[in-house]
């Protein structure tokens, strides 16, 4: 069979390429002008070549290969038939949002049209979990507000004191108990006792900044301070602005930095031993020395410090701030907190051991 014009092999590339995105297939312009310069160096005489020219430069994820194949075996074989496929007519887009169960009976807008359609769906839920902070609407908080509550922020697991029956050979051996299961038969010890420690949640400490650099988050982090709060005992929160207040239960403040936490919360065991987060941008106008003194102390007493930063999302961010520079040093964990999904990795982070 003699080989199309180049001119052809370009056309047809673009006809394919329509396809492959009409199967869902992500082919960006780029991508196509390869395969059709492919095309024109290998020509599509041969069926394997022709599979793997296309392959190669329009497949990009794994997920993609099954719906290509199909779309190459219909496309191709039409192809083969000994002329060109005709290019798809266009198409009608519509989009849809998913927001709730009611959607499915929402009547199909395009029945009454021979034109085909294509409709793209997409869940508000999902949008509003990527999406920052510092766009939302007052409605959309109010959504967020409602996924923050799901989120399970349980603090990472440690060894308590307190002891309780095991039945690992390896944990200490429960005289007491063994003694008086004795009684039952005589007092012959037939069964051995033991306990072990008993694992609970380290405490969780958060700390929002709502300093005027914040404005723009702090809307929105003082819903996931309030849901982080809500019906949980091992959780302390505590504004950081012009003075410092403990939201946990009633305001109580007289001193507007983190020298104030230590000395009031640090030492007296509500960060020892704890998870302590700090939502902030790191904006700090006071002397850099005295913070990052501060936070080694804070360190020293704290199991982990973590500090979520909203703007750590943003292209090129490097942390040149004098504050955030000088806490840097002593923190374990340096997290996004731009959104819904960010504050989701943020509960793993708290979790993990």
């Amino acid at each position: 069979m003699t080989a199309p014009a180049t001119r052809d092999l370009g056309e047809i590339a673009v006809a394919f390429a329509r396809v492959l995105r009409g199967a869902g297939l992500d082919v960006p312009a780029s991508c196509t002008i390869t395969y059709a310069e492919a095309l024109a160096a290998t020509g599509v005489d041969d069926r394997d070549t022709t599979y793997w020219v296309g392959r190669t430069t329009l497949v990009r994820r794994q997920e993609d290969v099954e719906p290509y194949d199909r779309a190459f075996a219909v496309f191709w074989e039409d192809r083969r038939s000994g002329s060109a496929p005709e290019p798809p007519p266009p198409a009608t887009v519509t989009l849809a949002v998913d927001d709730g169960p009611d959607d499915a009976e929402q009547p199909d807008s395009a029945s009454d049209s021979d034109e085909p359609t294509l409709e793209m769906r997409f869940s508000r839920v999902e949008v509003l979990r990527h999406k920052d902070f510092a766009e939302y609407s007052t409605d959309e908080l109010a959504e967020a507000q409602a996924l923050m509550a799901r989120l399970r922020l349980v603090g990472s697991p440690r060894r308590a004191l307190r002891l309780e029956a095991s039945a690992a050979r390896t944990a200490r051996p429960d005289l007491r108990r063994t003694v008086r299961a004795s009684m039952r038969s005589a007092g012959e010890p037939m069964r051995r006792h033991w306990r072990a420690p008993t694992v609970r949640p380290r405490r969780l400490v958060l700390i929002l900044d709502v300093s005027g650099s914040m404005e723009p988050y702090a809307r929105a982090l003082v819903r996931f301070v309030h849901a982080a709060v809500a019906g949980r005992q091992k959780v302390e929160a505590f504004a950081l602005g012009t003075r410092l207040t403990r939201l946990t239960r009633e305001l109580s403040a007289r001193d507007p930095d983190l020298q104030r936490f230590n000395d009031d919360w640090g030492q007296r065991g509500t960060a020892r031993g704890a998870t302590v987060v700090i939502l902030s941008d790191g904006w700090d106008r006071g002397d850099p020395e005295l913070l990052a003194e501060q936070m080694a102390r804070l360190h020293r007493v704290a199991h982990r410090v973590v500090w979520v930063n909203p703007l750590k999302v943003s292209p090129g961010y490097a942390p040149l701030a004098r504050g955030m520079a000088a806490a840097l040093p002593h923190v374990d964990e340096f997290v996004e907190g731009h959104s819904v999904e960010a504050l989701e990795h943020l509960a793993r982070v708290i979790a993990r051991p």
